[in-house]
């Protein structure tokens, strides 16, 4: 854990309790006059480092001791279109994606998406706030939802699609939107709408699940 997140982040004394209190003393069996840094969702670019000045049965109480501005991100913006698949799928990979840096991604349902796949964003903001406070990211990972390919492409009409082409994707490459299908790709349909957008694929002979290549395509942009 690099920092732990707290609503109350700020104030001289700070009181833990719950599952917070559990995780601290209990799990990872921080002792009196340790230092531990946390952060407040309202201004999450400023580290708070707290010193531990009293433990009770129930309560751990932290006496503040510094705060600075700290922002930990990517160097690079990348922007994920993905066609919707299943969620335990997109759960798998959510705290990778966050910790490579993807700033935004948003679902899309394509012809090929199984339209009972309904998207739970607020578990989703969940994993990510877990992986940030693990990561030290100090940013949050944005979500957003359209309907169809067409109104993605409207809305970001210099995206990059991933798909089967001669067309290899080079580590000089550097862009920030990109698209990636479900599970069997885009439909016949889908690649004549998109024959005018730039299209590429990684150099591997393997067939890449849709979750395997979001997170290849992310760490070849971003890393």
């Amino acid at each position: 854990m690099i920092y732990l997140l707290h609503s109350d982040a700020g104030k001289e004394l700070l009181s833990i309790k719950g599952e917070d209190f559990k995780y601290l003393i209990k799990v990872r069996r921080h002792l009196l006059e340790d230092v531990i840094a946390f952060r407040n969702k309202k201004e999450l670019e400023k580290v708070y480092r707290y010193k531990l000045i009293e433990i009770a049965p129930r309560e751990a109480v932290f006496e503040l001791i510094s705060c600075e501005t700290l922002e930990i991100k990517a160097k690079k913006v990348l922007h994920i279109g993905w066609c919707v698949i299943d969620n335990k799928s997109i759960e798998k990979v959510l705290a990778s994606l966050n910790e490579i840096g993807v700033q935004k991604i948003t679902f899309i349902y394509c012809e090929r998406s199984q339209k009972n796949f309904k998207l739970d964003l607020k578990r989703f903001e969940r994993i990510v706030e877990a992986s940030n406070q693990q990561c030290g990211r100090t940013e949050f990972m944005k979500f957003a939802i359209v309907k169809n390919l067409e109104s993605f492409i409207k809305e970001n009409p210099q995206t990059k699609v991933f798909d089967f082409t001669e067309k290899i994707l080079g580590s000089e490459s550097d862009f920030s939107t990109v698209l990636i299908g479900c599970e069997g790709g885009f439909s016949q349909k889908e690649k004549v709408f998109l024959q005018n957008q730039e299209v590429f694929r990684l150099d591997t002979p393997m067939i890449l699940r849709s979750e395997s290549a979001t997170v290849a395509v992310a760490s070849k942009i971003l890393l």
